[in-house]
């Protein structure tokens, strides 16, 4: 009966010593101190995360600033980190700054060249990097170099402004355009223009023109020196808003008020001036730089995850002016 009991005692204790080495976790979180990693967790730490440079002509110019916020903003929202860098105008700044921005580990540089040529040689060091190339608003010479365009049809907004300028002087006359050569988005829109109003009845000539560098300064001077030796002008096309506005100003001091100006982007400064009563801006070739952001935006996210994108987009555009401004408001961008 001892030895008995002695063999039972031995089974039981065997049984208790393998019960606890086989004891799987069971109950709640307390009494298993394993920590599995959830299923979101797993995903973050497997979501892949991009570095975006931005550069623009002038990020004093509000339309840039307009453009790069949407931008920002979608970006952001993806997780990914946007630096932006200011050339002020300048190519060689604007050079030097893709080179930082290579040297930072960009993953895709968004750009509107300041100079479409002298660009050429930072796309060649970014190709190099392997650093994919989002062109906006003013493309590059080297088209080759770039993954994506996005931008307005510029030579339509011209061609908008020259039939304006045509139901509004039927009689024809003499006109003089603000340039600026370095930049292909206003070399497109003069284009369009001079296509428009070389299909007047009676012609327009072009007495005068001059490379503003896209600045409302130079711009203000040159309408300055274009309205003195010649103050019989029915009208001055500008290649964009602030050169409009540098126009309307030189205008205003020789109390030239029956001249037309017209300008391109649709800012809110010019819808501004739309709705006063008396103003020599008709009309401005609006964009929208809110929805030209946005495309940039998912185009960049889906050119970096290897997703389908659009080569090349191009916005609509499209004429504001006294009739219509009430429609697009003037305390911001359309």
């Amino acid at each position: 009966m001892y030895r008995k009991k002695i063999w039972m005692v031995v089974v039981l204790f065997i049984c208790v010593i393998g019960m606890t080495a086989c004891k799987k976790n069971v109950g709640s979180p307390e009494d298993n101190a394993v920590k599995e990693e959830s299923e979101e967790e797993k995903e973050e730490e497997e979501k892949e995360t991009f570095l975006i440079g931005f550069t623009a002509i002038d990020m004093q110019n509000p339309y840039f600033i307009t453009v790069e916020n949407a931008i920002r903003e979608i970006i952001e929202e993806e997780g990914w980190t946007m630096i932006t860098k200011d050339p002020g105008t300048d190519s060689k700044l604007q050079e030097k700054q893709i080179q930082e921005m290579i040297d930072e580990g960009v993953d895709a540089v968004i750009l509107s060249p300041v100079n479409w040529d002298e660009i050429t040689p930072s796309l060649q060091a970014l190709k190099d990097a392997g650093v994919k190339i989002i062109n906006v608003d003013t493309q590059v010479k080297e088209m080759d170099y770039v993954d994506a365009y996005i931008g307005s049809d510029n030579r339509k907004a011209g061609y908008i402004c020259g039939e304006d300028l045509i139901q509004k002087c039927p009689d024809g006359g003499k006109i003089a355009i603000l340039e600026c050569p370095t930049q292909n988005s206003i070399n497109d829109r003069i284009t369009g223009f001079e296509e428009a109003i070389a299909e007047a009845e009676n012609g327009f000539e072009v007495v005068d023109r001059a490379d503003t560098g896209g600045e409302f300064e130079r711009a203000l001077e040159a309408a300055r020196k274009i309205l003195m030796e010649h103050p019989d002008i029915c009208a001055i096309m500008c290649g964009n808003d602030q050169l409009a506005v540098g126009a309307k100003t030189a205008a205003n001091v020789q109390k030239l008020d029956r001249l037309i100006i017209y300008g391109v982007d649709g800012s809110p400064d010019i819808k501004k001036e739309l709705k006063k009563s008396e103003n020599q801006i008709a009309g401005t070739a609006a964009q929208s730089p809110i929805n030209i952001g946005k495309e940039t935006a998912a185009t960049t996210i889906n050119m970096l995850k290897g997703e389908e994108y659009e080569k090349e987009t191009y916005e609509e555009v499209f004429m504001i002016n006294k009739e219509n401004v009430e429609m697009y408001g003037t305390d911001g961008w359309q």
